[in-house]
């Protein structure tokens, strides 16, 4: 079994950076730092609860005001990197989360601190409280960020201004109108990181949720220009794609289904145990009198507590067809047990998908 990632907060990781907090103060007492981090909570700590516990604590034992303490935190990074203390890195999120606890009133200082610190650990969480409060004064940053010479501080111009990234904050402002964060996508589009690209996609899928028509009309400015900018976008409609999105469909290339057909789909487990694994098949029929460019998924309507049906879509394929052709598919839908979907026993349901049109659906029952 893996090592739950709040074990990367270990005593190991925490005698090395207290070594390097102390050559920068002389004042700093490890043993104290250590014994206030491992407190009687601790191990009832999960990730998130760790890194502001340590946040917290490290507030405590650094010398002087917030600019002061900030600058301390600065100096240690060059170290820090070259001690290469850590696994992954993102152990250092506190060092983004102390900018957003407790910089939100010094806006000079906090931000001039996230364009250094998030080319050591992303601030993409840390910034969002100062978009909310500073707007208006933060969107000329994030423009200039997006020029930046550092991937990551052109990243932070787009991951941090996402209206819904996941476990973050959402930023209301830009759910209800994203048009100011545009143009710093527009400056992003054919960055030549693709870790800034698909921060890009990533921002323009969170739009096309409350904003399908600024993503669409997006999409079809950026298509057939560039490599870089047919993946954004192709990446940028995966929602609007499993919606059904038939505008969206026409211009990737996705036709009719007038001459698709889909036969013999059957549930061979009509009854799934929790745990197991649902096994369906189907044969895809293209009647059409040249080759069929398609996108096929199926639809799992999942029971939810209230006795309701919840689906979600899974992409099989996307590929092309020959002409009068019959193709048999397999596939097979897990059921165990994950952190992120909560199983209600009861009847559920699946369909299969054609170019964003729903064709049969089966019904089948998960059990204990």
């Amino acid at each position: 079994m893996a090592e739950p990632l709040k074990n990367l907060y270990s005593k190991a990781f925490y005698t090395q950076f207290c070594a390097v907090v102390r050559t920068f103060q002389a004042d700093f007492d490890p043993a104290l730092f250590m014994a206030q981090i491992f407190d009687k909570q601790w191990e009832d700590k999960e990730l998130k609860q760790r890194m502001r516990h340590t946040t917290k604590v490290l507030k405590d034992h650094l010398s002087g005001d917030y600019p002061q303490q900030i600058a301390a935190l600065l100096n240690m990074i060059p170290t820090l990197r070259k001690k290469a203390i850590g696994q992954y890195g993102f152990e250092f999120m506190f060092f983004a989360d102390f900018v957003e606890l407790y910089g939100l009133d010094d806006y000079q200082v906090s931000i001039n601190a996230m364009e250094a610190i998030t080319q050591f650990v992303s601030c993409e969480f840390a910034i969002r409280p100062f978009i909310i409060r500073y707007l208006e004064k933060l969107i000329p940053k994030l423009k200039t960020w997006s020029v930046h010479k550092n991937e990551h501080v052109r990243r932070l111009a787009s991951e941090g201004c996402r209206p819904r990234l996941p476990w973050a904050m959402a930023l209301p402002d830009f759910k209800k109108d994203p048009t100011p964060i545009l143009p710093i996508l527009e400056n992003l589009k054919n960055d030549p990181s693709l870790y800034v690209r698909r921060s890009v996609a990533n921002n323009l899928n969170d739009i096309a949720k409350d904003n399908p028509d600024i993503v669409i009309k997006t999409v079809r400015r950026w298509y057939g220009k560039t490599a870089e900018t047919d993946w954004i976008v192709k990446h940028a409609s995966r929602t609007l794609l499993k919606q059904g999105n038939q505008k969206l469909m026409t211009l990737f290339g996705f036709g009719a289904v007038d001459h698709i057909k889909i036969e013999h789909f059957k549930i061979h487990t009509p009854i799934v145990h929790i745990g197991e694994r649902l096994e369906f098949s189907f044969n895809l029929l293209n009647n059409n009198t040249s080759t069929s460019k398609i996108r096929l998924e199926y639809g799992m309507y999942y029971l939810k507590a209230n006795g309701s049906l919840s689906k979600k879509v899974f992409k099989i394929s996307e590929k092309n067809y020959q002409k009068d052709t019959t193709t048999t598919i397999h596939k097979s839908q897990s059921f165990k047990v994950i952190s992120t979907r909560k199983f209600h026993v009861g009847g559920h349901q699946l369909s299969i998908i054609v170019n964003g049109h729903e064709f049969e659906i089966l019904n089948f029952e998960l059990v204990g």
